[in-house]
């Protein structure tokens, strides 16, 4: 309720965000949940302080139809996301406001295109999202990383705070994506999607499984 009130959701929004077990995949995104975490969002609702806070892993795109096993090509999931850019910001979550797709950067006379650029007024900080229709590879974070490094020196204007990045892929190594994200200046973070809704119980499980892990921790 508390994050309803924060995000302004209509009745029909209320009830994605439910379905879509929002609260369960918020504490998973990082992989550390923990009981204070678990208290702030319980109370407090998502509060937008850091880019972090603005990653879900994973992102359910059950709003575009595509059935979970069938070849999409990146060009045609952008198309479908621009074409229910309603739905796909509600599931980015508060303070996204699009700017555009293929958003050009040119480099010693060489153009190449962000996939898809958002504005977090919240964090007041660009927000690059890269679209890849298979499992995250490392040369997918050194080019994301150039695109921030161009954001940050050409396209901010005073008062905007360092561009944040996000790889949405099919699948991911954790070990892997830890050294390839691991030591980069830059704001980079690795989530996965799902055309269809997660089920709820399988989330739960995982959130209990993080918090007795952590709960070992301290012990």
């Amino acid at each position: 309720m508390r994050k309803n009130v924060s995000s302004g959701w209509s009745v029909r929004e209320m009830k994605r965000q439910i379905s879509t077990s929002l609260f369960e995949r918020l504490l998973l995104s990082d992989g550390k949940a923990n009981k204070e975490k678990v208290y702030e969002l319980a109370t407090k609702g998502q509060e937008l302080a850091a880019p972090e806070d603005i990653v879900k892993d994973p992102y359910v795109f059950e709003f575009l139809g595509i059935p979970e096993n069938k070849p999409v090509l990146e060009n045609e999931l952008e198309k479908a996301l621009v074409r229910q850019i309603e739905d796909f910001m509600l599931e980015l979550g508060r303070g996204f406001m699009f700017v555009g797709t293929q958003q050009r950067v040119t480099l010693n006379n060489t153009h190449y295109y962000v996939d898809m650029v958002f504005y977090n007024k919240e964090l007041h900080a660009y927000v690059l999202i890269e679209l890849k229709t298979v499992k995250l590879m490392p040369e997918a974070v050194g080019q994301l990383n150039m695109y921030l490094n161009y954001y940050a020196a050409e396209v901010n204007e005073p008062g905007d705070n360092p561009p944040i990045g996000i790889i949405l892929c099919t699948d991911k190594d954790n070990v892997s994506a830890e050294y390839a994200l691991g030591g980069l200046s830059n704001n980079i973070f690795a989530s996965t999607y799902t055309y269809v809704i997660p089920e709820k119980e399988k989330l739960i499980a995982q959130v209990e499984a993080v918090l007795e892990k952590w709960e070992d921790k301290e012990d």
